[in-house]
């Protein structure tokens, strides 16, 4: 293997508070905040501040303290890759640092190079591209150590670009690296960059991000999702501890609740993990609860799928029944995401739409319009919803806690 990789000292080590949102989807990776308190009566005033990104993306924005950090791309070729944080509390830039893309630029016109969401341990912030090129930096902005895996590993790309996000486990940052030709999952060791572990994966284009479960045994346990089903894998050394093989999709991913797998697989199909080496058993499968992109949302005793063109669907958890749908404001590629039991639901256009899912059959009961094209996922932290563009960073919340 050619190893390009860079290691510097790091500077500063800061905790994780529980009300962090360090990765895509949130600290569980399940896009629930259960404890925010964000206003359901959306309006302008909601709008604490918005500032302009350099560059189009479409990755998450990631919370740790008083920082909030985003990825964006910029050029003709979107080869200049952006990593940002700002100050939560007004919006104000902190640092910038920008590098070179080393691999394929090339993306789908919908997306972009920063379609990845980055992810943090409390001590790093970890951000990979579309083109492959995975970047550690300290919360101070120091460059701890760059690989380029698309220079590592040439012919791992697709001509749409490649979008899952990072995840960090065990001292391991999780890098799926998934297509149609080299196709592999990598663990990086956290603190150099360097493999500690690389799998070989299904020869298939794959748009899902890995997620994490908490064994019956306590231990850590990364979800790899691909077209040919599921895989758990112990993190620091990428031992397959259990396989689920009836196929999944390759754009929405897994979600975890309750210690059951909500897998977008034939419909929506709900597994329970069994011991190392077993098969998981599957609780049951919906063809009406199918997802679109946006991946499944479980809040309490309720799942709920939202498809391409608006059709946000509840459904019971415990045993699959369709319960209603509700018509929302599409498209949608944006995964909801969930506080104090509300849904926020972002379309296409940049419309925030809030769901209660309390009253009968649904219902929304405000909207905010930002104006500009929204594909990412949204994140929650500090009692604030934090949305992106490709041009503007937003946070919203109740005025009062601003």
């Amino acid at each position: 293997m050619k190893l390009r990789f860079l290691v510097l000292p790091l500077l500063g080590v800061l905790s994780m508070a529980a009300a962090d949102w360090p990765q895509f989807r949130g600290p569980l990776g399940d896009g629930i905040a259960a404890d925010a308190k964000l206003p359901a009566n959306l309006d302008p005033r909601s709008v604490a501040w918005s500032v302009e990104l350099p560059g189009r993306g479409l990755s998450s924005p990631v919370i740790v303290g008083d920082r909030i950090f985003v990825t964006a791309t910029s050029g003709a070729k979107q080869d200049r890759l952006h990593v940002l944080c700002f100050n939560l509390s007004d919006g104000s830039l902190r640092w910038e640092r920008q590098f070179w893309a080393t691999g394929r630029t090339m993306t789908h016109e919908k997306i972009s190079g920063a379609t990845p969401s980055p992810a943090s341990d409390g001590r790093r912030l970890y951000a990979l591209f579309s083109s492959n090129d995975c970047v550690a930096l300290d919360f101070d902005g120091n460059l701890v150590w760059f690989r380029g895996l698309g220079r590592d590993y040439p012919n791992a790309s697709n001509s749409l670009g490649m979008s899952s996000s990072l995840l960090v486990a065990d001292g391991t940052v999780i890098a799926q690296v998934e297509n149609d030709a080299e196709s592999f999952t990598a663990g990086l060791d956290s603190g150099t960059g360097i493999n500690r572990w690389k799998l070989d994966r299904p020869k298939r284009s794959n748009w899902t991000s890995p997620g994490i479960l908490r064994g019956s045994d306590g231990r850590t346990q990364v979800l790899l999702q691909s077209s040919k089903g599921v895989t758990a894998v112990e993190p620091s050394t990428g031992k397959t501890i259990w396989s689920y093989d009836d196929g999944a999709s390759t754009v929405p991913s897994t979600t975890v609740s309750g210690g059951r797998l909500y897998v977008p697989s034939q419909g929506l199909t709900v597994l329970e993990p069994g011991k190392e080496g077993q098969a998981p058993r599957q609780v049951w499968r919906s063809a009406q609860l199918r997802p679109g992109t946006s991946s499944p949302l479980v809040v309490g005793d309720r799942v709920f799928t939202l498809n391409d063109g608006g059709i946000l669907t509840c459904g019971d958890a415990k045993e699959g029944a369709r319960l209603w749908q509700l018509r929302l404001k599409g498209p949608f590629s944006a995964t909801p995401v969930s506080a104090g039991g509300l849904l926020y639901c972002v379309n296409e256009k940049g419309l925030v739409q809030v769901v209660d899912p309390s009253k009968p059959d649904g219902a929304v009961v405000s909207e905010l319009d930002l104006g500009q094209a929204v594909i990412g996922t949204p994140s929650i932290a500090s009692d604030s919803l934090f949305v992106r563009s490709d041009g503007r960073l937003w946070r919203i919340g109740r005025p009062a806690s601003l």
